[in-house]
């Protein structure tokens, strides 16, 4: 199983993408509230896979993808979206991010996603 950090500046989101992944066996490693805090943190907690919400407050999740994939081009970042956000969708998965999912979550969804990026 993974070593995941969960980032989005909604502390439900957080929460509930953390009971998803800990009950399907992932090790949730820490979190983060915006990109900024997401790059230090993957920096210094090295996990596998990076849930990362696109709309954050003070540095976005466009923003922090950059970043990481600027630090480790090998990073695998799954993008969190709101519906009709198809054009930041398709700019993160130009920056980098290896998959995407909308809001709200469905289990299953995440999972796969999560299994696809940790398989390829």
């Amino acid at each position: 199983m993974a070593r995941i950090l969960v980032v989005d500046d909604s502390a439900l989101s957080r929460k509930s993408l953390k009971e998803i992944l800990e009950h399907a066996g992932h090790e949730i490693v820490g979190e983060a509230g915006d990109g900024q805090d997401a790059l230090e943190k993957y920096k210094s907690l090295k996990p596998d896979l990076v849930t990362m919400d696109i709309t954050m407050p003070r540095v976005s999740g466009i923003e922090g993808l950059k970043s990481i994939v600027a630090a480790d081009e090998e990073a695998r970042v799954v993008m969190i979206s709101a519906l009709g956000q198809g054009a930041k969708i398709l700019e993160a998965l130009q920056n980098g991010a290896r998959h995407y999912l909308t809001k709200p979550f469905e289990a299953d969804k995440v999972l796969d996603a999560v299994a696809e990026v940790l398989a390829a």
